[in-house]
């Protein structure tokens, strides 16, 4: 599951931005076969003075930290396009609006998951494939 924390300032994005923000992160991983049910993104309003970089308030920034456990980059060369992919989703909801962006990558051990009660399949497998089809988990 990919799960996305996004923290910002009050008022950085209404309703819509945040679907139309929460729909690029859903379709970069549905693009690669996971279910949409997968992605999560959480969206984290921090008043000014209580987020703070480098010791001084602002209002201004967006930070993301991203939880990547039904997949992992298996190397350098993975792992630098996997930040690449994710800045240029972010540009046009951070950047390119005028706000600060930084971001992190995480990644969970998979054997460390569950999700309604059920161990997700294995990736790319044809479970995986039905979980990804139906948009829920079912038994397999």
């Amino acid at each position: 599951m990919p799960l996305w924390h996004v923290y910002h300032p009050v008022g950085a994005y209404d309703a819509q931005q945040k679907r139309e923000f929460a729909a690029d992160v859903t379709g970069l991983y549905t693009g690669f076969g996971l279910p949409a049910f997968y992605v999560v993104t959480l969206f984290h309003e921090v008043p000014e003075e209580s987020f703070l970089v480098g010791g001084v308030p602002t209002g201004g920034a967006v930070r993301v930290v991203v939880e990547h456990i039904a997949r992992h980059a298996t190397d350098a060369a993975a792992r630098k396009l996997t930040g690449e992919a994710l800045d240029r989703l972010l540009a046009p909801h951070t950047r390119e609006r005028g706000l600060y962006c930084e971001f992190h990558i995480d990644e969970t051990p998979q054997d460390l998951w569950m999700i309604d009660g059920h161990w997700p399949p294995p990736p790319r497998s044809e479970a995986e494939q039905l979980w990804a089809r139906e948009n829920r988990p079912i038994p397999y």
